[in-house]
């Protein structure tokens, strides 16, 4: 079947390699793939970590135009959403337990760059969100996610009164522990844990589920790019938000978190045919590491 791809322009002429900053493994890895990068005749320099502000200047500045990030799905997260406003892609070497966004595993990496380096790849682009959280017409806080945000229950054991407007209409009001907005890439993390569908990689879509409702609907709604969400709490107890799994943000009665597509977005390095996005589905699903860690 066809897929829609992009293709490089030109093969990667400047690369910088990001290592999960708690991962020793992660580290001397790093510094494997760029000595092996610099044998080959590539030029290759290591970030000191994916928060290191010189290495967002440095990218702003267009002095990189392809990264590796070395981790697991958590890195390849944070990478995918450092890079995507500069249109660097990402190739994700695996180091982690699941390893769903990453494109090549710990001991198949070095095979791969001379098709990196020949440009013999394609990219594949992943959809963001942008959220905002506003109060008494302010913002107070913006972000981007490559997975969801949440708007969910905080310290007390109660569920919250919700309400879902899209492009300024009711979709919905909610009675639950939270509500979710996520992107075709989250509709396999948090989204799938509640029951949401499965989004293909590609698709261009924004899904809103339900956490545990009680009497309320209980179905995700799939919408189009364009559509603008707007979620407010109407509970008198602690709400609070979390982009792609941050740190909490408190959520008062009345605030309003509005997401919308991002302009740009995230670009993954893809060696594999597109029907790698199932083959992997399958496989996870059937050999849960976290379920069976022998697996």
């Amino acid at each position: 079947y066809n897929r829609p791809m992009q293709q490089p322009i030109f093969p990667p002429r400047k690369i910088v390699i990001a290592a999960h900053p708690r991962l020793a493994e992660a580290r001397s890895e790093a510094v494997r793939v760029v000595e092996a990068l610099n044998a080959l005749g590539h030029p290759a320099e290591m970030a000191a970590h994916l928060h290191d502000e010189a290495l967002k200047t440095a990218l702003a500045a267009g002095e990189f135009d392809l990264m590796l990030a070395l981790g697991g799905d958590g890195t390849m997260l944070r990478a995918g959403l450092l890079c995507a406003p500069y249109g660097v892609p990402v190739l994700g070497i695996n180091l982690g337990h699941f390893g769903f966004l990453m494109e090549v595993q710990q001991d198949t990496w070095q095979e791969r760059l001379p098709r990196l380096l020949s440009g013999d790849f394609w990219l594949e682009q992943r959809m963001l969100l942008k959220v905002c959280q506003w109060r008494d017409e302010k913002c107070l806080g913006n972000w981007q996610v490559l997975n969801e945000v949440v708007v969910c229950r905080g310290q007390y054991v109660r569920p919250l009164l919700l309400t879902a407007m899209v492009d300024g209409y009711l979709l919905a009001q909610y009675m639950a522990d939270g509500l979710i907005a996520a992107t075709p890439t989250g509709s396999t993390a948090y989204a799938l844990a509640v029951g949401g569908p499965i989004l293909p990689p590609e698709a261009r879509n924004l899904l809103i589920i339900p956490i545990a409702p009680h009497l309320s609907i209980n179905r995700g709604v799939v919408l189009p790019e364009g559509a603008k969400v707007t979620i407010t709490t109407q509970s008198s107890h602690q709400a609070v938000l979390s982009a792609d799994g941050q740190p909490p943000i408190v959520v008062e009665e009345g605030d309003e978190v509005r997401v919308e597509a991002a302009p740009s977005p995230a670009l993954f390095v893809r060696f594999q045919d597109p029907g790698y996005f199932y083959r992997n589905l399958a496989c996870y699903m059937e050999q849960n590491p976290w379920i069976n860690p022998q697996a």
